[in-house]
């Protein structure tokens, strides 16, 4: 029997709404972030040459959408005057936000982020610390948060930070104003840094008070990058129901930085 006149009206109008779906499945915003965090060690690898553009190869082939960057020299004479915030922005297509925690060799040091995604507010924020004595050297410690326009549309706060390498009583203090600062509202928060103590020390069990750690299990080391044998690099994110883990890992890079980089994917599932 052939077919008739309304057989394809109907197959015809099918086609139409399935072509429909598909296209507007194709255009449905991914509710996914990755998210890298990586101590660049002042852009020094561990063969002692001050790379930019090996860090950003190793930042571009995790595809982030935000990275967490720490001791990043601008202007800073070791470094060769390079502003390496911008140079990474510039060789990843990302936008960039540097948060200075100190004068260096004549420039600034600090923390830093990289987004893809629309950038709505930042804050810089000082974290406690105990001065330098002519017996210990000590270093300014600082967060830098900031607020993007997440894949759901809705804001979601990336914070950057690195805790004291060598004041214990520094880092737990550091972790309290951490949960001072981003704890105490509503918010969506990732939170990334060097935090300089391992999983079971005080400063993390602090921040596991109200956040959760988007680590793989057990947790891979992060330092030393040649050899490592000691996890202190993190992502934590906080409220727990508004995410969810789909991939944790150290990156087996030994060489660009004296840090390997740690990194998370996450599935937002909006407030």
């Amino acid at each position: 029997m052939k077919p008739t006149m309304t057989f394809y009206r109907i197959a015809a109008a099918i086609c139409v709404l399935l072509a429909v779906a598909t296209t507007a499945a194709a255009d449905e915003p991914s509710n996914t972030l990755r998210v890298l965090c990586y101590n660049i060690h002042y852009g020094q690898g561990t063969d002692g040459n001050y790379d930019i553009e090996r860090l950003a190869g190793v930042i571009n082939a995790a595809k982030p959408d935000l990275v967490a960057l720490q001791e990043v020299d601008v202007g800073v004479k070791r470094s060769g005057r390079v502003h390496e915030a911008q140079r990474l922005a510039e060789l990843t297509g990302m936008a960039v936000r540097f948060g200075p925690t100190q004068h260096y060799e004549g420039g600034l040091f600090g923390n830093a982020v990289l987004t893809r995604l629309p950038i709505l507010d930042v804050a810089i924020h000082p974290l406690p610390y105990t001065e330098a004595t002519t017996e210990r050297v000590t270093y300014p410690r600082g967060a830098i948060a900031v607020t993007v326009r997440g894949p759901n549309g809705q804001a979601l706060r990336f914070v950057s930070t690195h805790f004291q390498h060598n004041v214990p009583e520094d880092r737990l203090a550091e972790a309290k104003a951490i949960n001072e600062l981003f704890a105490g509202d509503d918010v969506p928060t990732i939170l990334a840094g060097d935090m300089n103590a391992v999983v079971d020390a005080a400063p993390v069990q602090e921040l596991l008070k109200h956040w959760t750690n988007a680590t793989d299990d057990p947790p891979a080391a992060s330092v030393p990058a040649g050899n490592p044998t000691s996890r202190i690099d993190y992502i934590f994110y906080r409220p727990a129901a508004a995410f969810r883990l789909l991939d944790a890992k150290v990156v087996a890079e030994a060489v660009a930085s004296d840090h390997r980089p740690v990194f998370a994917e996450l599935e937002w599932r909006g407030q």
